[in-house]
């Protein structure tokens, strides 16, 4: 068993790395006290991820992407999430659903994303269905050869900055062994499509200046040629992408666990009490031990994962296991960071308390803690008959 990382592996942690520390940390301090990413700095990010080869390098080459592997590309999100969210989304890592594209969606939606001229977002969660997909309510109906859509979407993260959403919507009813259940469709929708507003979100505690939408469908008429893969299948495609949104969580939860343990580290070793570190009190030092030995956990569990993706091997448990780890892991450390500095821990000089409050959102978003437990206990039980 070989765990160390090629050169190449090695250079490009250490660039994108570099990259966060030079062009993210700067701008944090103002994110999180606007809440706002000025357009500009978000088109100069991503124009420096365009320049340096990395802009869509989760895509294969054949379309322009960088072709990097499931493990080389976890590599790459875990060093972002030592950075802020709402400014690493403009590092650019279209939808790999966007892969479904076929004739002339290549050319409008595909390609035009890949290349950085486009920004996508992904519609699925409502106010009534969150985990529970296929009881959503929003619903296309055909009309001739269009779809007509209504309903609303919510919690939509950074449609504000997309040119397009891919929104999945109920278009019919099929009978399974649970009772019916709706079929899905996916659909690729321009922003200012006649019917389809973009809103404001809620305000959130966690990752400022990422914002998420409330999206609006009144009638809005989508021609058929702008159903993304199968009429009826898009529950299948969703399924296909959130192995890879999973794996993102996390990678950014392993990366942003690192940074805060990078800050707490030395500052046991230098913070003196009673006449000597506190980091040569067990009450501390044990902390520390803890906190290394989860992370390089999630750490190697997350890349695992990411390796049995790549050697074709059914990987829906591995994945579930390192998304409810990592992201329960993170909450921990980075309380127990706070712990380390006291009160300091607390204050805005520090972004221990915005890692905290970022925390939080990870046991939720792209599969809640619980339903990666069902994927988990349900891939372990069913060979068992139960």
């Amino acid at each position: 068993m070989d765990f160390g990382l090629s050169e190449e592996q090695e250079m490009i942690v250490e660039t994108v790395r570099a990259f966060v520390e030079t062009e993210i940390y700067p701008h944090e301090n103002e994110v999180e006290r606007t809440g706002i990413v000025p357009p500009e700095l978000g088109r100069e990010i991503q124009r420096k991820c365009i320049d340096l080869g990395f802009y869509a390098c989760n895509f294969p080459e054949e379309v322009g992407g960088a072709g990097l592997d499931h493990v080389t590309f976890t590599l790459v999100e875990r060093e972002l999430g030592r950075g802020s969210l709402g400014l690493t989304v403009f590092f650019g890592r279209p939808s790999g659903i966007l892969m479904a594209c076929e004739g002339e969606q290549r050319e409008r939606y595909l390609l035009p994303a890949v290349r950085g001229e486009k920004i996508d977002a992904l519609a699925i969660t409502e106010p009534d269905a969150g985990s529970d997909m296929r009881g959503m309510k929003c619903a296309a109906r055909r009309d001739g050869g269009d779809f007509v859509l209504n309903g609303t979407k919510h919690f939509i993260s950074h449609a504000d900055v997309a040119d397009f959403v891919i929104v999945f919507a109920a278009t019919g009813e099929e009978e399974t062994p649970k009772g019916i259940k709706k079929k899905i469709t996916a659909f690729l929708v321009d922003r200012g499509t006649p019917g389809f507003e973009i809103l404001k979100g809620y305000d959130s505690v966690s990752h400022r200046g990422y914002h998420n939408c409330t999206l609006s469908f009144e009638d809005c008429r989508i021609p058929e040629a702008q159903v993304l893969g199968e009429v009826h299948r898009g529950f299948d495609i969703a399924n296909q992408w959130l192995y890879g949104t999973r794996l993102t969580v996390a990678a950014t939860c392993v990366g942003r666990a690192r940074r805060v343990f990078d800050l707490a580290l030395p500052y046991a070793a230098e913070r003196k009490q009673f006449g000597k570190p506190i980091g040569a009190n067990q009450g501390v030092s044990f902390k520390l031990a803890d906190m290394i030995t989860e992370i390089d956990a999630a750490d190697w569990l997350t890349l695992a994962a990411a390796w049995q993706v790549d050697a074709g091997r059914p990987a829906d448990r591995q994945i579930a296991s390192a998304k409810l780890y990592a992201s329960e892991m993170l909450a921990r450390v980075t309380d127990e960071a706070i712990q380390i500095f006291g009160g300091m821990g607390l204050m805005d000089d520090l972004p221990l308390a915005r890692f905290w409050r970022d925390a939080r959102v990870e046991r939720i978003w792209d599969g809640t803690s619980e339903i990666q437990r069902h994927i988990i206990s349900r891939d372990l039980l069913r060979p068992l008959g139960a």
